[in-house]
């Protein structure tokens, strides 16, 4: 989401009387690729760009094929294959043997639904959205690249008179497994469209418990990773860099006014056992999919039987101790255990180490 809301944040920076854009889009990865399905890159017409589709060996290329997307104001679709590890061929660098399909597409600044005011829509979701994109055509080419939010309740779904049945079908099955899928329909013409059902998270939103110097080097990390950030704690004891970073603040007394949604993430680290103690039953109620809590686990159970709760070690949201286990010891390095933690639960991975996996690094789409 990070990347969305600094590609729109380009976007609005733009002087559209004298730049035109495009954004290209990874619409597609076979075996191993730096950037998945979704990563993009803002082009403009003067060579600016924002974002990006690999890991710097395609940017260039792209540049060139966004800009004659521009001049030409049509939309086209490129695959860099590098499965034989061909020395000549475009995409060499990759750093692994992958195939990449990228759709290079116009921006009209004029079109208030245009693929950036898309994103701009989903990034103020705290749902999980389906973007409809048609990523290859076989007959008329001018729908190449449009593309479409599906509604949460799939109703009134029309997306360029393909079948919508069968449809919301996909965008179910994308919506259950948490991930894109690519599909070929028909439509009423009888043209072929190979679309691509994008599953979009909303920003993790974490929900920081404590006051302490600690709470900064989590502060910092959540923020590079573009998650918005919430503290509960004494205001007066929070540092000017926390007011800056924080999308809000409030007081531990103030706590019931926090909301949460399925993508939210809460670290008990307050270093006042009273003030855990007392807060975590509420939390527990609002059940988030990640409940860290700082600290021995002795200190967790204790709680648990002061409260009079049950199985709280059971219970697959919460984590204590909190964060994987990397031998951290500073607050730095405390804070990049814990990140890395929820991302490994909000991506349903076990944070293991990747010399130990089998295969591709990636799920298969």
């Amino acid at each position: 989401m990070k990347e969305i809301r600094n590609i729109i944040a380009k976007y609005d920076a733009t002087d559209h009387s004298t730049e035109k854009l495009a954004l290209a889009s990874v619409v597609n990865v076979e075996e191993s690729s730096y950037r998945r399905i979704g990563a993009r890159m803002l082009v403009s017409s003067s060579g600016q760009w924002i974002g990006g589709i690999s890991g710097g060996c395609l940017e260039g290329d792209a540049l060139k094929r966004s800009q004659k997307a521009i001049f030409k104001y049509e939309s086209s679709r490129v695959v860099y294959d590098t499965m034989d590890d061909d020395k000549n061929q475009i995409g060499v660098g990759l750093g692994c043997n992958g195939r990449i399909e990228v759709l290079f597409t116009p921006i009209d600044k004029d079109d208030p639904a245009n693929i950036i005011e898309q994103l701009r829509t989903i990034s103020k979701s705290d749902k999980a959205n389906i973007l409809l994109k048609i990523i290859e055509v076989k007959g008329d080419q001018s729908k190449l690249g449009k593309s479409q939010i599906a509604n949460q309740n799939l109703d009134d779904l029309n997306f360029y008179d393909l079948d919508s049945e069968s449809l919301k079908v996909h965008i179910q099955e994308t919506r259950d497994k948490r991930r894109p899928q690519i599909i070929n329909l028909k439509n009423k013409d009888g043209d072929t469209l190979k679309v691509l059902v994008e599953y979009i998270r909303p920003e993790i939103k974490l929900i920081i418990i404590g006051d302490n110097y600690d709470v900064n080097a989590l502060v910092g990390i959540a923020g590079e990773l573009g998650w918005e950030v919430n503290i509960v704690g004494r205001v007066k004891k929070l540092s000017k860099t926390i007011f800056a970073k924080a999308k809000k603040v409030y007081e531990y007394e103030d706590f019931d006014q926090v909301t949460m949604h399925n993508y939210t993430g809460v670290i008990l680290m307050s270093h006042d056992y009273n003030w855990d103690k007392k807060l975590l039953p509420a939390i527990i109620k609002h059940n988030p999919p990640y409940i860290g809590i700082l600290g021995p686990k002795k200190r967790m159970l204790k709680m648990q039987t002061e409260l009079g709760l049950k199985d709280l070690d059971a219970m697959p949201n919460i984590y204590s101790p909190v964060g994987l286990d990397i031998g951290a010891e500073s607050p730095e390095e405390i804070a990049v255990s814990i990140g890395s933690e929820i991302i490994a639960s909000f991506r349903n991975r076990e944070g293991s180490s990747l010399r130990e996996k089998t295969g591709s690094i990636h799920d298969r789409h």
